[in-house]
Formats: C-alpha cells, structure tokens, sequence
C-alpha cells in the first residue's frame, strides 16, 4: 500500500498535470476562434478564385491547356495537411489513414507534407516524400501557400506527375471534422454552355491568363484548407484537453478519498494506542 506522502506527492503531480492541461486548453480555444476568424475572411477571396476558374473553363480555346487537359495515368501527388503537433485527439490519424487506404500499395505517389505528423506517418511507412513544410499550419502564411503551390506546378507541368490532389480535414462545427481528399489538377473542363453575360476577355489570351490565374487559385484553395485543418487541430485539441482535466478530476478524486482514509486510520490508531497507553 503507499504512504501518504507517496499519496500526497501523486497528488500534486497530477494536479500540475491538471493546471498544464487547462492552460492548453485556453491557448486552443484562442487558436480556434482566431482561425474560425481567417476561414471567413478568406471565404470570399476562395469564392472569387474559384469563380474565375469556373469562368476560364467555358473558354473555346483552353481545352488543350496543360491544366485542363487529362494526362495518362503516371505518378500522383497529394498535398497532405496535417499538424506539427500531437495532443490532438485523432485528428491526424483518422485523415492519415483514410490518405494511405487510397494510395494503396504505393510505389506511384508523392507526397508534399504540411505538418510533421503527416510527414512522419507515411516516412515509418517508407513512402515517397516529395516536399516537407514544416510549421507553416502553425503560422499559416499565405505566402507559404504559394510556395506549396508552386512546388505542386512545378511538379506537374514538368510532368512528374499527372494528376494532383489534397486531403484535409474539413471543418464543419467544433465537434464535427471530415477528412477529405479533393482533386486540384487537371481542373475540370465544364460542358455546360458559356452564359453571353459572364464572358470576359483576356489580354493577351485566355492561354497566357491562366499561367497566372491557376497558381492564385490553388493558393486560395491550400490556404483555405490549412485554416480550416487548423480550426480542426484546435478543436479537437480543445476536447481532448477537456477530456484530460476530467480524468485528472477523477483520479484527483480517488487520491484524495484513498489520503483521507489513510489519514483517519492513522488517527483511530494513534487515539487507540493513546487509551491502551492511559488503561495501563
């Protein structure tokens, strides 16, 4: 049986454990409203990206582009969101997971890994990481974006891959997180007639536009998914620390309760030896 200093001393340990984890629970509940914040700052930048995209698609003259046109099947890159972090429940391994179920056997892919955890999951694993970003779902630079985004070009129209996607959790509510794979390259060529109304012109062509316009756009479209794969983190990070402090209440509890009835022991027996000293 322990002592009641060895009681004593558990006690406080997990106390402090207690205090640790209700701090990180605040700084979550911080990260998760200020991303939640930049997820609907960003809404209409993405909305507008997307729509210009939607616009180029109805062009006569891009069914050719690089961007547009499909490939034969060769090497596929996927831009995996993931954390820095861990403390964060199953956030990253329930997309992780769901990632590696549809590469399959492997052998055919790249990887560009945002967040070390993705980074470290598929390395154990032994498969191909093309590009490693690390701290950037920490900082969450639109400049950072850009470079993922580039790299990600750089990969496909020197055609080291044919097609490009991205799995990341989609945040729905606190409590509610998808992990979602979405397809990025090549885009989708619409069939539906051009609207008279909604057709631009583009100097010098809709061709040399899109050398600038697809970057933009799936910048937009990284950056919006490592917001929201960010809120999803800090939510998740948030009940797994509540869930934390409410175990270290229980076993606080229990302590406690094992202390007292260590404690009244030790005085009914003091009290006893007293009175069997007093009738001697």
């Amino acid at each position: 049986m322990p002592s009641m200093k060895s009681i004593k001393r558990r006690i406080s340990s997990v106390d402090t454990t207690k205090k640790i984890m209700q701090a990180m629970d605040m700084v979550s509940v911080t990260k998760l409203q200020k991303a939640r914040s930049r997820l609907e700052m960003i809404a209409p930048f993405v909305d507008e990206a997307k729509n210009m995209i939607a616009r180029l698609e109805k062009c006569e003259d891009i069914g050719e582009n690089i961007y547009f046109k499909p490939r034969p099947l060769q090497k596929t890159a996927y831009v995996l969101i993931t954390s820095d972090r861990g403390l964060c429940g199953s956030h990253n391994v329930n997309l992780t997971e769901k990632l590696l179920s549809r590469i399959g056997a492997g052998g055919s892919e790249m990887i560009l890994a945002v967040g070390l955890m993705g980074r470290e999951y598929f390395k154990r694993r032994g498969r191909n990481i093309a590009f490693t970003y690390p701290e950037v779902s920490e900082t969450m630079f639109f400049e950072d974006t850009m470079r993922i985004a580039d790299d990600l070009i750089s990969l496909y129209t020197l055609g080291k891959v044919g097609e490009a996607y991205m799995a990341y959790t989609r945040f729905e509510s606190a409590l509610t997180h998808v992990p979602t794979i979405v397809k990025l390259l090549p885009l989708h060529r619409s069939t539906a007639p051009a609207n008279l109304s909604e057709e631009m012109r583009y100097e010098p062509d809709a061709q040399s536009f899109l050398k600038y316009a697809v970057p933009m756009h799936l910048s937009a479209y990284i950056y919006a998914a490592l917001i929201e794969s960010s809120a999803c983190e800090q939510a998740a990070r948030m009940i797994t620390m509540d869930s934390a402090v409410s175990n270290a209440d229980d076993i606080i509890g229990k302590l406690t309760r094992m202390y007292n009835h260590k404690r009244q022991s030790a005085i009914t027996q003091e009290i006893s030896e007293i009175v069997g000293s007093a009738n001697m």
